[in-house]
């Protein structure tokens, strides 16, 4: 039985490797659409789900992840940024505030017939920012392919001044939960 990541990220697929997990990449093309009015956690689960389903609907016998992580901050959900102007202000409001990062989690192996989909949220508060730091961190280009405009495992940590929570799920997938999930529905024991 293969193991599948539903996700382009590099960040998710090192994160697995790092755990020695011989698992497949094969990228969802989903569209990741906001719908009005959604609870934040329900979308980052409901988006989690689709990308998981739509691998394993091609791979039936496979145990698919499927992932998304979005950035709240009151109540408002930050994507990806469009340019560098939509990076900018998305970094300037969050300075000096803290905001959420929710990642939705789902694995789904249809041969099994078995489908969890579960979240984990993590409080992180930026450090207060000036506008000359926003633009040299811009300038790296790390903000501008993921949500929130940061990276917590690159430059973005410099403007990190605390985090309650996993600190995986920052990074885009959320391991002790994903461990809990194989191990409890689907008798994959990765330690």
């Amino acid at each position: 039985m293969d193991i599948v990541l539903a996700s382009s990220s590099p960040r998710r697929k090192e994160l697995l490797k790092n755990l020695n997990i011989n698992f497949l990449v094969i990228p969802s093309d989903i569209e990741e659409d906001m719908i009005p009015n959604e609870k934040p956690e329900i979308m980052a689960m409901r988006l989690a789900f689709t990308k998981a389903l739509d691998i394993a609907n091609k791979n039936q016998n496979s145990t698919v992840i499927g992932a998304d992580t979005i950035v709240v901050l009151n109540d408002n959900v930050l994507g990806k940024p469009k340019d560098e102007n939509d990076a900018f202000n998305m970094l300037k409001n969050l300075s000096n505030t803290y905001h959420q990062v929710i990642t939705g989690i789902s694995v789904i192996n249809l041969s099994e017939e078995k489908k969890i989909v579960d979240y984990v949220v993590s409080d992180v508060k930026f450090k207060k920012i000036d506008d000359e730091k926003i633009k040299r961190y811009i300038d790296t280009k790390e903000p501008l392919d993921k949500a929130g405009a940061y990276g917590i495992q690159g430059y973005g940590s410099l403007l990190v001044e605390e985090i309650k929570g996993d600190y995986f799920n920052i990074v885009g997938l959320p391991i002790s939960k994903l461990d809990e999930i194989l191990l409890k529905y689907f008798h994959i024991q990765i330690l």
